[in-house]
């Protein structure tokens, strides 16, 4: 009896991967196994992300790069995850330049609503809000405003595009 319950142990953390990710990732999950590239307006940078599920399918990772002419390239990473006791999707950005923001994120029908954060770096902090909305299959549409004391004004916008290619849609992690 007692190696059968051992077994079933064994096997539970099996069963649950076999699930697949958390119904609260769902939101997330057309963008993961894909890269998605905007060009920023009037200019040549570009802004690149590639989201996939990671640790079993518990989380979501972005690795994001932003490419300019002629400067390094900056680098993120953000991870998505579901805080039961709080019942909210949340997520940690962490940047190469040492900046960082944690924020949740809900969906609205089509839309990722990303509510007013702090973005944080070197004792300096900036308010933002974002929206993602979908725009088909292959694409969603970025708009992103920053909070300039008691308004808030237009940051950036960009057009995701799908790329070619797989940025590892498994389960694994």
């Amino acid at each position: 009896m007692k190696a059968s319950a051992a077994l079933a142990l064994l096997l539970l953390p099996a069963a649950a991967l076999a699930s697949g990710p958390p119904a609260a990732l769902q939101p997330l999950s057309f963008l993961v196994g894909h890269c998605w590239k905007g060009t920023f307006p009037n200019s040549q940078t570009t802004d690149e992300h590639c989201f996939s599920w990671i640790y079993g399918g518990k989380f979501v990772r972005d690795e994001h790069v932003v490419h300019r002419t002629g400067a390094p390239d900056d680098f993120g990473e953000t991870i998505y995850l579901w805080d039961a006791a709080a019942g909210q999707l949340q997520y940690l950005y962490i940047e190469s330049g040492g900046g960082y923001s944690r924020g949740t994120v809900s969906a609205d029908g089509a839309t990722l609503v990303f509510p007013a954060t702090s973005y944080r770096e070197n004792g300096s902090e900036q308010v933002y809000r974002s929206r993602w909305q979908r725009a088909g299959e292959d694409a969603y549409d970025v708009v992103t405003e920053f909070q300039s004391k008691e308004r808030w004004v237009p940051g950036f916008a960009l057009h995701m595009r799908r790329q070619g290619g797989d940025s590892g849609d498994g389960v694994g992690g």
